[in-house]
């Protein structure tokens, strides 16, 4: 990418807050917070530069690392403010704190008075992580210091689940900061950056997941097999590495939890499955990493969505880059690395339809939750799907007014991502079918009919790849 493309949203929600601190605060505290969470490689150190570098303010930016310890994260931090444009970092050169609460007040005397400032601390968690009392001593020199200066302290992390819970009632840090989620850039974004068509571009995003790095070093115009060529005769690419070294950061010494993630990501969904693919675990250990992943937004746990309870739970990668990856580069790396990526190619393209099929699903539902068009009611609560135990029926789409238990399903669809093969008569016939069989539908149940290559029957509201992605502009 030659320029910074997408986060508009993001940048507008950065530049309130900012506004807030310039603007003052009626009680003399300006100074605001914000809690910035994302998956791993979507951005969010790169946003906050371009939304430091557009402001043109005094800044420090500090980046803890997981390898390190108390002691090396306030001789670094220290290092950052003293090389930082911030007015007083000078002072902080040859400084030797002996914890955070000292280190915060050199940084606080450092900050202006006379205009705004910008304070990044990027991968909080790992200062959480080695340092209990973090939270704490953060929570109090921001209501004694640094609330009382015009800064925005950015408080940025990658651990979902423990960013989720600073803003806690029973953590120190609560109400102190406005939350922020950094999703991936959208399947539109990626339309934009690689400059390609609504379908290609949907296939772009379920082998990025746009990610930035990845749609860095993808050429414009570059269909996925164009791209993938390329990329399994590089084992530095980032469409390689990205995966793994999320993974290496997020589980760095749990290898059940990648068993269990990896049968997942070769398609097993139900838990008597992944149990076995992962090498016959033990119940416990298998709920145990089931929780871990599930907990750490890796995995998703979800359940058929109906006007009935089901205990049929599915789990499913959470990412779609990641998804690709554990099932169609991770296992087969020594190939790539010993110079064969072409046997990994030829591989992926034999497979690529059947997996891009169920893999496109959950994009669909996402884009038709925000359309609230295409025959979705504009009462619908939730977009989800519907399977029994024995998959008779699984329906694709379905969209009611709540979940996980409606009280009323607003729609019902099917989803036909397949080259050259429009929806027709005998797919509008199983979806019929389907719509009987699902537990609060009925014949006046509006039917959709999602497809890559067109719809050729009347009776359901078609939906194209032209349409999906309008829900991202």
């Amino acid at each position: 990418m030659d320029t910074f493309i997408g986060r508009e949203r993001e940048l507008a929600a950065l530049n309130r807050m900012l506004q807030r601190v310039t603007d003052g605060g009626r009680s003399g505290r300006p100074g605001k917070a914000m809690l910035i969470r994302g998956r791993r490689r979507v951005g969010k150190s790169r946003l906050v530069e371009e939304f430091i570098e557009r402001s043109g303010l005094p800044s420090l930016f500090f980046t803890a690392s997981q390898q390190s310890s108390t002691q090396a994260d306030l001789r670094l931090f220290v290092e950052a403010a003293a090389a930082s444009d911030l007015p007083g970092a000078a002072t902080l050169t040859g400084q030797s704190p002996r914890d955070w609460d000292a280190a915060l007040r050199l940084l606080v005397a450092a900050l202006p008075d006379d205009r705004p400032s910008v304070v990044v601390l990027d991968e909080m968690p790992y200062l959480i992580k080695n340092d209990s009392g973090f939270e704490g001593t953060l929570q109090k020199l921001f209501d004694r210091e640094l609330s009382r200066k015009p800064v925005l302290l950015l408080c940025v992390g990658s651990d979902l689940a423990m960013m989720e819970r600073l803003n806690d009632y029973d953590r120190p840090f609560h109400q102190r900061g406005t939350e922020m989620v950094v999703p991936a850039l959208s399947p539109a974004d990626v339309a934009d950056i690689l400059q390609l068509p609504p379908a290609d571009a949907f296939d772009a995003f379920l082998v990025s997941g746009g990610l930035p790095l990845v749609l860095e070093e993808w050429p414009r115009g570059a269909s996925v097999f164009d791209y993938l060529a390329e990329v399994v005769k590089d084992p530095t690419s980032a469409l390689l590495v990205s995966a793994e070294r999320s993974l290496a950061a997020e589980f760095p010494a749990d290898a059940q939890a990648r068993l269990v993630l990896g049968a997942i990501g070769s398609g097993e969904r139900t838990r008597i499955l992944i149990g076995r693919e992962a090498g016959d675990l033990p119940p416990t250990s298998l709920n145990r990493s089931l929780h871990l992943l599930t907990a750490k937004r890796v995995v998703e746990a979800i359940t058929p969505l109906s006007t009935r309870p089901s205990k049929e739970t599915r789990y499913s990668v959470a990412d779609p880059h990641l998804r690709f990856w554990l099932a169609l580069l991770g296992p087969y790396m020594s190939e790539i690395e010993r110079g064969r990526g072409d046997l990994t190619l030829a591989r992926i393209q034999r497979t690529w339809t059947s997996w891009r099929g169920r893999a496109i699903e959950p994009v669909v539902r996402d884009a038709l939750f925000r359309m609230r068009a295409a025959g979705v009611p504009d009462d619908t609560g939730a977009v989800g799907g519907y399977w029994t135990r024995n998959n008779d029926p699984e329906i694709d789409i379905v969209a009611a007014d709540r979940e996980p238990i409606a009280k009323r399903i607003t729609a019902v669809g099917s989803v036909k991502w397949l080259e050259n093969r429009p929806f027709d008569a005998h797919d509008l016939a199983q979806l019929v079918v389907h719509r009987s069989q699902l537990p609060g539908a009925d014949t006046s149940t509006p039917l959709i009919a999602v497809a890559r290559s067109g719809v050729s029957v009347d009776g359901v509201q078609a939906v194209g790849p032209e349409d999906l992605i309008t829900a991202w502009r």
